[in-house]
């Protein structure tokens, strides 16, 4: 029998269309739920993405949007 994966912690959080997209598709493969999909990819993030193009993403990210300022 399967373990259930608590999650404690609550957050509202903000997405685009094309990253809600993405998550919609992988719940339709995995039926695993938003919540749990992100568990997924971030707990497993070094496992899953290369560290030099998760890097160079950021960067072009931040380039392109600039970073949050402190509130």
């Amino acid at each position: 029998m399967a373990r259930r994966l608590d999650l404690p912690v609550r957050r509202s959080m903000n997405l685009t269309e094309a990253a809600y997209a993405r998550l919609r598709d992988l719940n339709a493969t995995y039926g695993l739920g938003n919540n749990y999909l992100l568990v997924v990819l971030l707990e497993q993030l070094d496992q899953i993405a290369d560290p030099a193009r998760l890097d160079a993403a950021f960067r072009d990210f931040i380039a392109e949007y600039g970073a949050p300022k402190d509130p």
